[in-house]
C-alpha cells in the first residue's frame, strides 16, 4: 500500500513537478537571460535516474508528476521515459508542459505512451510579439503543435500565457477567443519574479485581477470550484462552457496554504518552495545509494518538514530568488 507524504504543517504532498533539462529553443523574457549558460551533462540526471526517482515518489503517495524543463521535447528518450512513468502503479496521471515547439512531432507519440494531459505555452497570437517575448520562437509552429495535440487523444489540452504590461496584457480577449475556437482551456499567469532578467519585473507585472475585468469586459464569468490538483483557480465561461479560463496568481492570491506539491531539478535538487532556495541533494544521494531507496526517502521525509508555509514573491522588489525559472522546473 502506498504511503502518504506530508510536510510539518499537515499538507499532503501528491504532486510532484519534474524537470527533465534546463535547456531550451526558446529564450523567454520572463524565464531567462538572452545569454544562459546551462548545465553540463555529468550534472543532469540520467534517464534511469529520473525513473528512479518517480518511481520512488510514487512509493510515497504521489499521484500526480509533471514533466517540465526548460523545453523537455527537447530532451532525447523523452517518449521512452513517459512510457515508463506512466507505468508506475499508483500513479493517477502523468501531465506535461511543453512550449508547443516539438509537439507536431511528438504529440501523438506523447499520448500513446501515457502523458493524460498537455500544458502549451502561447503568450501571444501575433508573430513579432511572439518572437520578441520568446526571442527566437516561431509562432506558426507552435500553433500547428497545438493542431496536431488537439487530434492526438490528451485528455485535456491547456494553454499557459504568462500575462505581462507592454507586451500581451492587451491580447487577453484575443487568445481567450482562440481558446474558445479550438475548445481547450486557458491560464493566465502572473510573472514571477526568478532570477535577474536584466529589468525590473515591477515594470510588466499585471495581476490576475486585472486579467479578470478585461476578461469580463467580453464574457460573463462563472465562479467554479474545479481542481486540477494545481494553483490554478478556475472560471467557466457563460456562453462557452468548454472552456475553462484558469488564474495562476503567486503574487497577487498566494495559494501557498494548500501547496501539495514540491519541484525537482534535472540536477536533483527537490525545491520545497518555488519561491524559496532551500533544497535536497538527491543526485548526490542517488549516486551515493544506487542499490536502495530507504536513504533517500528518509531524506525526502526530513526534507519536507522543512518546507515553509508560504513564499514571498514581491514584483517590486529586487531579486529574492536568483535561480532562473528554467532551472526550476517550468
Amino acid at each position: 500500500m502506498n504511503k502518504l507524504m506530508r510536510d510539518g504543517f499537515g499538507r499532503q504532498i501528491d504532486y510532484l513537478r519534474m524537470s527533465v533539462t534546463d535547456r531550451c529553443d526558446f529564450r523567454c523574457v520572463y524565464c531567462m537571460a538572452k545569454n544562459m549558460t546551462f548545465l553540463p551533462r555529468q550534472q543532469v540526471l540520467t534517464l534511469e535516474e529520473l525513473q528512479r526517482l518517480a518511481a520512488l515518489f510514487v512509493g510515497q503517495g504521489v499521484r500526480k508528476i509533471r514533466l517540465t524543463g526548460g523545453e523537455p521535447l527537447i530532451r532525447p528518450g523523452i517518449v521512452e521515459l513517459c512510457r515508463n512513468i506512466a507505468a508506475l502503479p499508483g500513479l493517477r496521471e502523468l501531465v506535461m508542459t511543453s512550449n508547443g515547439s516539438q509537439l507536431a512531432r511528438l504529440a501523438r507519440p506523447l499520448a500513446e505512451a501515457g502523458v493524460k494531459r498537455m500544458n502549451i505555452s502561447l503568450d501571444s497570437l501575433d508573430a513579432q510579439k511572439f518572437r520578441a517575448i520568446t526571442r527566437n520562437g516561431d509562432l506558426d509552429r507552435v500553433l500547428r503543435g497545438i493542431e496536431v495535440a488537439r487530434g492526438a487523444g490528451f485528455e485535456r489540452i491547456k494553454l499557459n500565457c504568462v500575462v505581462m504590461k507592454g507586451r500581451n496584457f492587451e491580447e487577453v480577449p484575443q487568445l481567450v477567443q482562440y481558446a474558445i475556437e479550438q475548445g481547450i482551456d486557458i491560464s493566465f499567469i502572473e510573472e514571477m519574479p526568478l532570477g535577474d532578467v536584466g529589468r525590473s519585473r515591477g515594470e510588466s507585472f499585471c495581476s490576475s485581477d486585472e486579467v479578470r475585468a478585461l476578461i469580463a469586459r467580453h464574457h460573463a464569468l462563472l465562479d467554479s470550484t474545479e481542481n486540477s490538483g494545481g494553483p490554478a483557480r478556475y472560471m467557466r465561461l457563460e456562453r462557452h462552457p468548454q472552456t475553462r479560463i484558469g488564474f495562476i496568481s503567486p503574487n497577487s492570491h498566494n495559494f501557498c496554504g494548500s501547496c501539495n506539491r514540491v519541484r525537482m531539478t534535472v540536477e536533483g535538487k527537490l525545491l520545497l518552495c518555488l519561491g524559496q532556495d532551500d533544497a535536497l541533494d538527491l543526485r548526490g544521494l542517488l549516486r551515493r545509494y544506487p542499490l536502495g531507496d530507504q536513504p533517500l526517502i528518509e531524506a525526502v521525509q526530513q526534507a519536507l518538514r522543512r518546507k515553509p508555509w508560504r513564499h514571498d514573491f514581491n514584483p517590486e522588489g529586487t531579486v529574492q530568488v536568483v535561480r532562473f525559472m528554467n532551472m526550476s522546473g517550468g
